[in-house]
């Protein structure tokens, strides 16, 4: 699943491939995938230019003159430009002709993304109804608050990171990459993290947020950006996918095992479950 880094890197390819552009036409294939109403999705934003492309935390903000179209990719969602004529291809299911002949399409293969068209002055209330967290950067992600918010939870810490309350933008690759290197247990309690532990974790989570963006992303089954070109971000991961392999930091085979349902990479020596072993 694209996670902030993959998400902000197709928002970068699609500003530099459509702002500026005008919409011509819109056609709609699977119209499950459109959330709002569909024939206005179809119908209003045809003369609309795309002036900026924004992101909060997974969310694309395709911000048009009047509207905004809020995109997520979902498990494999991702958009290409075709200058020309655009090849046939059973995934590709949204598709906007655009002014000046090319088309920009949406492709989904698992068809789980989500498209829905607002008005700009809704967009603020449609995420404060999600109750997403800040961003995960120096300025947005504060640290007593986050303290605040881990302390007064018993939620086990890897299902808390991934709900997007906390802070946006970590799904399950970048969270096992943060909690190995704050050196905490994916079991452990939010109420359990001490005073430097959740300070490593917040630092260790904009840290490594911030190299996946640098990197383009991390290229893991089918992900691309938008401009068709793979990231490489899967070549600095520590811990995810390397089941068996040694520990980066102690040489201790690294573990798999599920935490919230989810696939979950560990060091067993470096990230101990018992609090007392950490003290």
């Amino acid at each position: 699943m694209p996670e902030l880094p993959e998400v902000e890197t197709v928002r970068r390819g699609l500003e530099r491939l459509v702002v500026g552009r005008k919409i011509v036409s819109v056609d709609v294939r699977v119209p499950k995938m459109i959330k709002t109403d569909l024939t206005a999705f179809e119908t209003d934003i045809i003369g609309q230019t795309f002036q900026s492309i924004g992101r909060r935390g997974k969310y694309l903000l395709l911000n048009l003159d009047r509207q905004v179209i809020i995109s997520h990719l979902r498990m494999e969602g991702k958009y290409l430009l075709f200058e020309d004529e655009v090849p046939e291809n059973k995934h590709f299911h949204t598709f906007f002709k655009l002014d000046n002949g090319s088309t920009l399409v949406y492709q989904d293969v698992r068809k789980f993304g989500t498209m829905e068209l607002l008005d700009e002055e809704e967009v603020a209330d449609y995420f404060r109804q999600r109750k997403l967290g800040p961003e995960p950067t120096e300025n947005d992600f504060d640290l007593a608050t986050f303290a605040k918010q881990l302390k007064a939870s018993k939620k086990v810490i890897k299902p808390y990171l991934l709900d997007q309350t906390l802070v946006v933008g970590l799904g399950n690759i970048y969270v096992d990459e943060a909690l190995w290197a704050a050196k905490i247990h994916p079991k452990r309690t939010s109420d359990s993290l001490s005073d430097s532990e959740i300070s490593l974790l917040r630092d260790s989570i904009i840290r490594i947020l911030q190299l996946g963006i640098a990197k383009g992303g991390s290229t893991i089954r089918t992900y691309q950006n938008a401009l068709g070109e793979n990231g490489s971000m899967q070549d600095f991961l520590q811990v995810y996918g390397k089941t068996g392999e040694p520990c980066p930091r102690c040489a201790t085979p690294i573990e798999k095992i599920k935490v919230g349902g989810r696939g979950t990479h560990f060091c067993p020596a470096c990230q101990k479950r018992c609090q007392k072993l950490l003290e």
